[in-house]
Order: C-alpha cells, then sequence, then structure tokens
C-alpha cells in the first residue's frame, strides 16, 4: 500500500526554481517522470516473465511456439486483460482517497478488488480449462488447439496470482520483487522445460511459479513495512460493502483495456486460419510480445498520470489536473517516437532470442517497420476495413483503429471539463468513505 508514497511524489516539488507557466510544465514533466520511472520499470519486469517463457518455448519448435502463442493470446483475451482492466479502476479510486486524505480507504479498496477479481478468475478458469475444444471449434489448426489447450491448463494457477498481483501498485517494492522475480524466471524456466523434462508445458507452469514468488515477496513487505500501516489496517468488513459502486468504475476500466488488448490478441487467432499457420502464428506472436514490452513505458506514464490527475481532483485542484494531462501527451508523443527507432534499429536481430529458424527471423524483420508505427500510435482501437490475405495485411488493419483512437482521445482530453471532475471525485471519496466514519 505505498500510494501515500507515490502520492506524495506526485504532489512534491522536485528540484529546480523555475517559475511561470513554462515553469509549472517544466515541473509537471519532472513530477510524472519522476513517478512513472519505477512503475515503468516494475511493468517491464513484469513483462519480461511471460517473455522469457515464450523465448525457451520457442527454441523447441515451431509447433511448441504456435502453441504456446494460441494459448497466451487465449488468456489475454478471456482472462489477464479482463482483470488487469478492473483492476486499473484502483489508479483513481485510490489516488482520489489520498488526495481527500482518507488513507484508511486504500486498504479497504485494495481488499475489494482481490475479492471481485478471484471470483471473475473462478468463471474465467472454467473457460480456460475448455480452450482446445474452442479454439479447434473456432477453426484453428488442430495440432496448435491441442498444443493450446495443454499450455493454457497449467496457466489457471498463474490467473488467480495475476488478479491479486494486479492490485499491488506500491512502485519501488514492485520494482524490487519484479526485478528478483525476473532474474530467477530463466532458472525456473530452464528447470521444468529441460530439467524436468516438461517442454512447453514447463513453461506455462514457471509462470505461475514466478507470479507467486513475486506476489508473495509484496505481501511480506505490505505486513512490515511502516509505510503501509496508515493505509493498511488488516482485513475489513468494509471490503464486502460497496461492491456496486467498484463495478461502475472497474467495468468502465475492462472495457477500455479489454478493447486495446482484444484488438491486438485477435490478431494471433486470425493469424491461425491464414496459410502455413504456424509459421503466421508463431511470428506474429513475436511482434505481439516485442508490442508489450514498448507497451509497458507508455502504461507506466498512464498510471503516473492516473494518480496526478487523481491527486489533484481529489484535493480540488482543476487546474493542476489539467495540465497534468496535457503534459502527459506531450511525453507519451516523445516516447512513441524514440521507441519506434529502436525497433527499426533491431529489426535485424531481435527474432533470433525467439527462434532458431531463419524462416522465422526473416519474417520477423519484415514486420517490425510495420510494429514501429503501432507503437507509436499506440492505444485502444477498433479494427477497420483489414485486408487478411497476409500477416502485414492484419497489423495495417490495427493501425487504422490506432489513428482513429489517438484523435478520439485527445478529442476527450482537451475538452474535459475539469472542475466538474473535481467535484465528481470528491463526492466519490466522501460516500465511500461515510459508513466506515459512522461505524467507527
Amino acid at each position: 500500500m505505498e500510494e501515500a508514497l507515490l502520492a506524495a511524489t506526485a504532489t512534491a516539488k522536485p528540484g529546480g526554481c523555475e517559475t511561470g507557466e513554462e515553469g509549472l510544465v517544466v515541473r509537471e514533466v519532472k513530477r510524472q517522470v519522476y513517478l512513472a520511472g519505477p512503475l515503468v520499470v516494475g511493468f517491464l519486469l513484469q513483462n519480461v516473465v511471460q517473455m522469457i517463457s515464450l523465448m525457451f518455448v520457442g527454441h523447441l519448435g515451431e509447433l511448441a511456439l504456435s502453441g504456446a502463442s494460441m494459448a497466451t493470446s487465449f488468456a489475454g483475451v478471456t482472462g489477464f486483460s479482463l482483470l488487469s482492466g478492473m483492476a486499473c479502476s484502483l489508479d483513481t479510486l485510490c489516488g482520489q482517497a489520498f488526495g481527500a486524505g482518507q488513507h484508511n480507504m486504500l486498504g479497504v479498496y485494495k481488499q475489494r478488488a482481490i475479492l471481485v477479481l478471484a471470483l471473475v478468475s473462478v468463471l474465467v478458469a472454467m473457460v480456460w480449462a475448455n480452450t482446445g475444444e474452442i479454439l479447434a471449434w473456432c477453426g484453428q489448426d488442430a495440432e496448435i488447439a491441442a498444443g493450446a489447450g495443454s499450455y493454457i491448463r497449467r496457466l489457471i494457477p498463474a490467473l488467480f496470482v495475476y488478479g491479486a498481483l494486479q492490485t499491488q501498485n506500491l512502485v519501488v517494492p514492485v520494482m524490487l520483487s519484479s526485478g528478483a522475480t525476473a532474474l530467477c524466471h530463466p532458472a525456473v524456466c530452464w528447470l521444468m522445460v529441460h530439467r524436468l523434462g516438461m517442454g512447453a508445458d514447463g513453461a506455462a507452469l514457471a509462470n505461475s511459479v514466478s507470479y507467486l514468488a513475486n506476489l508473495s515477496i509484496l505481501a511480506l513487505y505490505v505486513r512490515l513495512s511502516p509505510s503501509c500501516k496508515r493505509s493498511w489496517t488488516g482485513f475489513s468488513r468494509e471490503a464486502f460493502r460497496g461492491i456496486p459502486d467498484f463495478l461502475k468504475l472497474a467495468v468502465p476500466s475492462a472495457l477500455m483495456v479489454c478493447m486495446e488488448w482484444w484488438s491486438f490478441e485477435l490478431l494471433v487467432l486470425l493469424s491461425g486460419l491464414l496459410p502455413n499457420p504456424k509459421l503466421e502464428t508463431a511470428v506474429i506472436s513475436i511482434c505481439l510480445n516485442t508490442n508489450y514490452l514498448a507497451f509497458m513505458i507508455p502504461l507506466g506514464l498512464g498510471a503516473a498520470i492516473s494518480t496526478r490527475v487523481s491527486n489533484e481532483l481529489g484535493a480540488g485542484r482543476p487546474q493542476a489536473a489539467r495540465l497534468a494531462a496535457r503534459v502527459v501527451m506531450l511525453l507519451a508523443l516523445t516516447i512513441g517516437v524514440s521507441e519506434g527507432l529502436v525497433i527499426l534499429l533491431v529489426r535485424n536481430l531481435w527474432g533470433y532470442a525467439y527462434s532458431n529458424e531463419e524462416e522465422v527471423t526473416k519474417y520477423i524483420a519484415r514486420m517490425m517497420p510495420v510494429l514501429a508505427v503501432s507503437v507509436f500510435l499506440d492505444g485502444y482501437k477498433k479494427v477497420v476495413l483489414v485486408d487478411v490475405n497476409s500477416e502485414q495485411g492484419l497489423w495495417f488493419g490495427v493501425l487504422c483503429g490506432l489513428m482513429v483512437q489517438m484523435l478520439l482521445l485527445l478529442s476527450i482530453t482537451l475538452c474535459t471539463d475539469w472542475n466538474k471532475e473535481a467535484l465528481k471525485a470528491k463526492n466519490r471519496v466522501f460516500s465511500s468513505a461515510l459508513p466506515a466514519d459512522m461505524t467507527s
């Protein structure tokens, strides 16, 4: 529960004595970079776990990589995106609670989220248990569908741990625990994939082991750290109240994240219907993993700006929230250009990290320029007028949607009534805290 540190960082005044409008912009840039830095590193390290698993599977052969890729995509569409999106509502709830001085509500919001996500995970696990049959019914290659079904069943334990892990926004502790997990994960993969001879299924189980280790470290930190004492006071009955209010934010948040996630993951499912599905599925999976890696930086910025805006609205400063929203657009533009250039520079080498097959690595090199553009335009989107004759056609369809969504998000940000949002934030926080105050 380190929202206190996170929010304090968001409202602190890092070095410098800038004055005037330009000084406010510079100071806001420093705040967001300083706040987003640990978040970005933490997100990158968490993403590395699944990426390393796919790298191990990729060197087992094209079929193994195709099955694991299809399973990972199906898991993202039906489970991980849903849990991650619902957990994103905590950025708003916890940020506003801290801005309003209601520190006790931070732990309550976390417990409420864990409860809801656990119940959702039970339903998702039932779907995952029948993934092979579902994919075969959808017309996927029989061998790929069977491999995906076997892989995703071994991911079910990771599903429940992942949901709880997504509710932890502890900034520096997340970064450190994720770093320790990422460093150990190759050894865990090697043990299960090669030493124990479990193959691709071992890589799936390795994800569960690493996620559980990460969550255990964070739980121990929350239990022992003095910085969490104000926000985590033990389990509370309040977690069982206000679930409908939590869902009012969690469901739209989940839909927003799912739309973004699904538009990419559906490319993997569609690639399985193309000629030579093993090659197409393997290549597009590698491209998606690369896209996710690049997306972790804007994701960290998104979490940071959510906290900044929530803190300012909760504290009744709508103009400061407006400035923060505009500054993050400038930062996102700069990062998008930089990431696109890096992808172009490594396009001829990146494929070898996942596969030794020349056919795969050359195909990846051809896809990387298209991927660079999509990273620059990243946002949730709707695919329109897609030419499905080739993998490049699939991704160009996504780019059309990305451009539309970027323009829509820009318009929404510029037209937001920040005074009205500040009033809504105040009402939300104090209406949630009222039952606890009345019973104390």
